[in-house]
């Protein structure tokens, strides 16, 4: 009888696990079709993520304007943060000078914003002044 017993157990249980593997195995796929799936997609976002930073700091490096005289000009916030400490002048005081607000110097010599065009010109007009025409200019405008 012990026989029996055992036979008919192994029996239930190798029916169960073809059973199961029956009822896992669309699941499995489809488990291993959306890892396939999610992998691609993280690749795919990878490469954009790097092609929006080249493009970002493309743009950020130089923009090249028109002015009025048909000349452009370049404008870096590398360059303008330098200009600024060179003539010893605070944010304000710069915008000042060349027809901004504090906030807008701060924003471009971060590389968050751009200058316009007409900004640009004031900004290149500033380029080749000392710390005392700067400071002449300031008491002008006051």
């Amino acid at each position: 009888m012990s026989n029996f017993n055992s036979v008919l157990k192994a029996e239930i249980a190798r029916v169960a696990r073809k059973e199961i593997k029956n009822a896992i195995d669309p699941v499995r796929k489809a488990n291993a079709n959306h890892r396939r799936e999610i992998a691609e997609l993280k690749r795919q976002v990878l490469t954009l993520q790097k092609e929006i930073r080249s493009l970002g700091k493309a743009s950020r490096v130089t923009t090249p304007v028109a002015a009025d005289s048909g000349t452009t000009t370049r404008f870096g916030a590398k360059g303008l943060k330098s200009l600024r400490a060179r003539l010893g002048l605070s944010a304000a005081d710069f915008g000042r000078l060349v027809g901004a607000s504090a906030q807008s110097i701060y924003n471009w010599e971060a590389g968050k914003a751009v200058p316009r065009a007409s900004q640009q010109a004031a900004l290149a007009s500033v380029r080749g002044l000392g710390k005392r025409e700067a400071a002449k200019r300031l008491d002008a405008l006051a």
